[in-house]
């Protein structure tokens, strides 16, 4: 798609400085930016970039709108304009309306969803308009799947789970298998426990490739609106995460974790079962969530990257931060007694 300057700013707002009549077709960073092309500066480390760009025009906060005499879009946030500019500019591709002939098919659909190549769609299944079912997905009986949803190639949703409006799923992800419940008998065997719950997904949820999303025991695993899942996370069964929250790479809740709304939790960082964490709080990559936490804020528990030696004689001071803080009760004793 190409548009001039002036009907970008009449789509998505911001003040124009410079002519309005300049077209553009993509946008770029501002090191790979081309003429017809427009870029933005969201982080003033990449000041310098700004000058050397060959971009026609730029998208700028208003601090920065003196730091070029070149076409530019102001707005408070440049990195959201740039998101919704991205979106204008690279429309998803939309496969057309359809059955695959190799596609098995067991519920009504209506016209306009699409339906790829050996993909499996079980009975009793309510699948919205327009949704698009991509190769080799199978969607097990009595799945729901709300209006504008994309599964990408390879999707897999066990009996009865519920997924809301313009979700995407990417490849390799599994909604709804059974997790981890098992009970211990008197000769240590393991005893299998029926996980009959179902995994419910709110609208306009994203979930990244190969992140697993378990259903739940007696009741039901449940994502919120908004949600958006990297690729490789594990949800475990009767998890709730609130609307509007987000996780990177592999990160993991154990089972019965309770997330609150606009969450943001780094890669890599876990949760242990059974606690509550409240709205607003942000998880630092690589932390273990070991207690529930009740306030908004940012928490951390990773240890910093250190030298082999310098992390052996850390990590032997703290093996023995149990006999230090023995002794030193000890001599506070004794203190005391001699200042009585």
């Amino acid at each position: 798609m190409e548009t001039s300057l002036g009907e970008l700013v009449a789509r998505l707002g911001g003040e124009l400085v410079g002519d309005a009549t300049i077209r553009v077709r993509q946008i770029a960073s501002l090191e790979a930016a081309r003429p017809g092309e427009i870029a933005f500066l969201s982080n003033p480390k990449l000041i310098a970039a700004l000058a050397s760009s060959e971009a026609s025009a730029f998208i700028l906060s208003p601090k920065a709108a003196g730091l070029t005499e070149r076409a530019r879009i102001l707005t408070p946030d440049p990195y959201l304009y740039f998101a919704r500019a991205a979106q204008l500019f690279n429309p998803p591709k939309r496969p057309a309306a359809g059955v695959h002939p190799s596609a098995v098919v067991a519920s009504a659909l209506p016209a306009s969803v699409s339906v790829a190549p050996q993909a499996v769609i079980g009975e009793g299944c309510e699948i919205g308009e327009d949704c698009i079912i991509g190769a080799g997905c199978v969607l097990g009986d009595g799945v729901r799947l709300g209006a504008g949803s994309l599964l990408h190639a390879g999707v897999k949703i066990y009996d009865n789970c519920e997924i809301g409006a313009r979700a995407i799923i990417h490849s390799g992800a599994v909604i709804g298998a059974d997790g981890l419940g098992f009970a211990r008998d008197a000769d240590k065997h393991w005893v299998k426990i029926p996980q009959i719950g179902r995994v419910i997904i709110g609208d306009d949820v994203e979930i990244g490739a190969n992140t697993t999303i378990d259903r739940g025991a007696l009741d039901d695993t449940v994502i919120g609106n908004g949600v958006k899942l990297d690729n490789l996370i594990h949800v475990a069964h009767n998890c709730r995460i609130g609307d509007d929250s987000i996780m990177a790479a592999m990160a993991g809740l154990a089972g019965s974790t309770v997330v609150g709304k606009r969450v943001m939790a780094g890669g890599k960082a876990g949760f242990s079962g059974h606690l509550e964490v409240a709205d607003d709080v942000t998880i630092s990559a690589d932390t273990n969530v070991t207690k529930s936490i009740d306030k908004a804020g940012v928490y951390t528990s990773m240890i910093p990257l250190q030298a082999h030696a310098d992390w052996v004689r850390n990590f032997s001071h703290l093996r023995r931060l149990d006999a230090m803080a023995e002794r030193l009760r000890e001599l506070e004793k004794k203190l005391g007694a001699k200042e009585s």
